[in-house]
């Protein structure tokens, strides 16, 4: 069992700048995948960035491409997801999540093993 908890989460204006971060309870956090998702009220669970777990490979959806860097501190268990000029359609509650076997990224929820409690981004115009 992995244990994630996000921070970092809040309120900003538009063209602001976040970093969330994901604490992992597993010594093991270095052989996971870690992928940050998004939710907004009445939409689908959606993927912004994943990482492997050498953090060689990263992966971001088209919406936050060039604004989103995810990374990964595999001594401090952490993963992160820097988010510069923040936009309102980036309001949403962000989760991070984990999959074993962490050679590559996945995009697709359904594939992650473990997810955090999740921290709320709220951009405003």
């Amino acid at each position: 069992q992995v244990q994630l908890v996000e921070s970092g989460g809040g309120l900003v204006q538009a063209g602001g700048s976040l970093r969330l971060s994901c604490a992992a309870s597993r010594h093991t956090f270095s052989s996971y995948t870690m992928g940050w998702f998004r939710q907004a009220p009445g939409k689908a669970r959606e993927f912004v960035a994943g990482i492997n777990s050498s953090g060689g490979i990263t992966t971001y959806a088209d919406s936050v491409k060039g604004r989103f860097t995810i990374s990964r501190d595999n001594a401090e268990n952490t993963v992160y997801l820097q988010m510069n000029s923040l936009r309102p359609e980036d309001t949403a509650i962000y989760y991070c999540a984990a999959r074993g076997s962490g050679w590559r990224t996945y995009t697709q929820p359904g594939l992650y093993d473990y997810w955090g409690q999740g921290t709320q981004v709220t951009v405003s115009s």
